[in-house]
């Protein structure tokens, strides 16, 4: 398992690499606002995270017990034009694909509410975990705007298209007991023991071959950009390639020999 790297400390975004796992925590008080200045932090930390080899599962934070993410910084809005609103939203899509797209499983430990694009940033990742205090909403129409950064799309593969409806077009806020229900969520924890159930559910993906799960998140993200044909096509090539891995022998020889298996990622 990887060595303990010391906490790197941003104003805006610290992180942290502990037994192969990254953990990044956006502090923004109060409420972990995405400015811009906020983004490009949490740009940095995943890129060092998604180039350190010594990490194979990322988990994403907010510091404090109110707010995961309360959303993008509206004062931000107020000057934006067509053009600039179409650059800035840009930046905010390219921050959360770095996410989305990573070869590292990324995991959202979800502390409190997760508003606007605190959501979008929840959706971006594989998995998520909700403290039993958390919130989530897509509040945007409140203020004559749409979510941009990623929930109009994301959202709807995630819980289908009449619930995503139902959150984007009501603005209404939901408890994590109802986030889980609808599939937003995939556990539920109580807040003091948020972080130690993400990690141990961390724990449980490294044991698994790295190299199928970096292959199995690439064809499950491409369902929601092919065509279903291509989809399955693309599923036996990665399966293919697979089968020239090293892994992928002492996979079968560990369950032959009824043992646990010792992966190396090649």
């Amino acid at each position: 398992m990887g060595k303990k790297l010391s906490v790197v400390h941003d104003k805006l975004v610290t992180f942290e690499i502990d037994k192969n796992i990254g953990k990044i925590c956006i502090d923004n008080p109060p409420a972990n606002i995405l400015n811009r200045s906020t983004l490009s932090s949490l740009e940095v930390a995943m890129q060092a995270l998604i180039c350190n080899n010594a990490v194979s599962v990322i988990i994403i934070t907010g510091k404090g017990e109110k707010f995961f993410v309360g959303g993008a910084d509206i004062q931000e809005f107020k000057e934006l034009n067509q053009k600039s609103g179409e650059i800035w939203l840009r930046f905010f899509q390219k921050v959360f694909s770095l996410i989305y797209h990573s070869p590292k499983i990324v995991i959202a430990a979800i502390n409190g509410y997760a508003l606007g694009g605190g959501c979008e940033l929840a959706l971006a990742c594989d998995l998520r975990v909700a403290a039993e205090n958390a919130k989530f909403g897509q509040p945007e129409v409140n203020y004559n705007i749409i979510p941009g950064a990623g929930a109009t799309q994301r959202l709807s593969h995630l819980i289908g298209f009449g619930r995503a409806k139902d959150l984007i077009f009501t603005g209404r806020i939901i408890d994590a007991k109802e986030a889980y229900q609808i599939g937003l969520v995939n556990r539920i924890s109580p807040y003091n023991q948020l972080i130690d159930e993400t990690q141990k559910l961390a724990y449980e993906i490294l044991t698994k071959g790295p190299v199928a799960l970096q292959f199995a998140k690439e064809a499950i993200n491409s369902s929601l950009e092919i065509p279903l044909q291509e989809g399955l096509d693309l599923e036996v090539s990665l399966f293919g390639k697979i089968c020239e891995t090293d892994d992928k022998n002492e996979g079968a020889d560990a369950f032959l020999e009824k043992r646990t298996p010792n992966f190396k990622g090649k």
